[in-house]
Formats: structure tokens, C-alpha cells, sequence
């Protein structure tokens, strides 16, 4: 793991997710880039000034995330980024190849019927950087366990798990395997891919409606540290195909989750 993309929304957030990257980037020797998106004003005028004022403000909230957090030594890449937060993520990764992007949930309040907003769901949908959900406020521990739940156990790109084996590698983690099976699964779905077979300490497989579902039914038999899914649109994340937010009554866990990038 070299590069890891920590995107700033409000500073509260992003000093939890800039710690929590830090952390993980003094076990693995990666670099931290900070960004945060500004959109700019078409240069005429007064608005040139408009313009660098949005700069100023941008860079300063990039330092005020920045002092929030023990860098540990740990490079941290601080960026004003100019335009649209997607495309603008899309740029970052062709330049640099983000190994992994940490973003936060909508709010850990039960009150907030949101789990993943509109533009953290959009970031998980249209991105190809596996992403790391991190709850506001979490304190950074070692993942003893991990459950890695899917339905489809095969892989057309041989680096999906990549992210999943070199945490797990840096934690020590144990690795626990849910296997889905959902009603009208093909058997094409059935097999598991050997590097799956390589890196699981327990294997379960379950029959449930949905994956989400099979989760809900061993989450807690399992009491992982994190949880990490697949990205597919009939997969964890069928929702964020037909709208941009999660709600909270569709899914939401208050341990930190991974979200590989899983073929279409």
C-alpha cells in the first residue's frame, strides 16, 4: 500500500479519517494525500479575487484538518483541487494510483436515517478506488477480524483483494468468509476463487435472501473489526445503482468498512 487518498468534507471527518489514514500509513510506509475540492468562477472581473479567496479558504481548511492530527512522521500531501469531487478523485488516481481512498458515513446518529450520503455513495459508485468507511469519531484499533461477505466468489481482476490481504497482513488479521447464497444464484456464481480459499481462516456459507441479510444473521457470531464487501451492482451496494444514498434501514455498521472493487 503507497497511496492513500483522504478527500475532506467538514473537518471533523476528515481529522477522524486523516488519523485514522495516518495510522495506517506509519505500519505500511504509504503516502497521505489530503485534498478537498473547490469549484471556481469563471475568471472576469472582481471574480478573479473571488476566486483566490475560495483557494485561501480551501488551503486553510486543508491546516486546520492537518494540526488536528499526530502525523506520526507520516508524509502527508496536502491539495487544493480544482472542480467536480468525482472527476476530481478520477484525476488524483490516474496521476498517483490511490491504493486505497478513506471516506465517512452521512452520521453515526441513530436519529440520521442516512448511512452513506449522497456523495460518498456517488464516490463508491463511480470510482475504481477500493474505499475505506470510516464511523466519525472511531479510534483506531487493530483489526483482529475481518468478515469478508459476498454472493459471487469469483474475480475477472486478480488484484480485487489486494486492499483486504494487505491490511489483513498488517493487522494480523483473521479473516472470516461468508458465502451468500441468494434465491436464482447460477451455478457460474458458485465457485470460489482460490485466493479466497488462500486467505480465509473460517469459511461459513449461508442461504438468505439478500447478502445483506446473511451478514445481519452472522455479524455478530463473527464480531468482526471490520467488514469488507464487494462492489457490484447486484451485489452488497444494489441500492447505489438506483440512487446515490444508503439509508441506514438498507444497511449501516458502526465498525469501519471495505469496499473492493468488484466487476460491474
Amino acid at each position: 500500500m503507497k497511496n492513500i487518498l483522504v478527500p475532506v468534507g467538514t473537518v471533523d471527518k476528515g481529522i477522524t479519517n486523516l488519523q485514522y489514514a495516518v495510522n495506517l500509513a506509519a505500519m505500511s510506509g504509504a503516502t497521505v494525500y489530503l485534498v478537498s475540492m473547490y469549484k471556481e468562477f469563471s475568471k472576469v472581473g472582481t471574480l478573479t479575487k473571488v476566486n483566490q479567496l475560495i483557494v485561501e479558504d480551501t488551503e486553510a481548511q486543508l491546516q486546520e484538518v492537518l494540526d488536528g492530527v499526530d502525523t506520526k512522521g507520516v508524509k502527508v500531501i496536502t491539495r487544493p483541487i480544482k472542480g467536480d469531487v468525482y472527476e476530481g478523485v478520477k484525476r488524483i488516481n490516474n496521476a498517483m494510483k490511490i491504493d486505497l481512498m478513506i471516506l465517512s458515513p452521512q452520521s453515526i446518529e441513530i436519529k440520521d436515517e442516512v448511512y452513506l450520503g449522497p456523495i460518498t455513495g456517488k464516490l463508491v459508485k463511480q470510482t475504481e478506488v477500493p474505499v475505506l468507511i470510516v464511523p466519525k469519531e472511531y479510534i483506531f484499533r487493530k483489526a483482529n477480524t475481518i468478515l469478508l461477505a459476498f454472493k459471487n466468489g469469483t474475480f475477472d481482476n486478480p488484484k480485487v483483494l489486494t486492499p483486504l490481504k494487505e491490511i489483513a497482513s498488517l493487522f494480523s488479521s483473521k479473516v472470516n468468509v461468508l458465502h451468500v447464497r441468494t434465491p436464482g444464484m447460477q451455478e457460474a456464481e458458485e465457485p470460489i476463487d482460490p485466493e479466497i480459499d488462500a486467505l480465509k481462516d473460517q469459511y461459513t456459507e449461508t442461504e438468505n435472501a439478500t447478502i445483506f441479510q446473511g451478514v445481519l444473521e452472522h455479524f455478530q457470531s463473527n464480531s468482526p473489526d471490520m467488514l469488507c464487501v464487494l462492489r457490484r451492482k447486484r451485489g452488497f451496494f444494489e441500492k447505489l445503482w438506483e440512487k446515490n444514498a444508503v439509508l441506514k434501514k438498507e444497511f449501516h455498521t458502526s465498525k469501519p468498512l471495505l469496499i473492493l472493487r468488484g466487476q460491474d
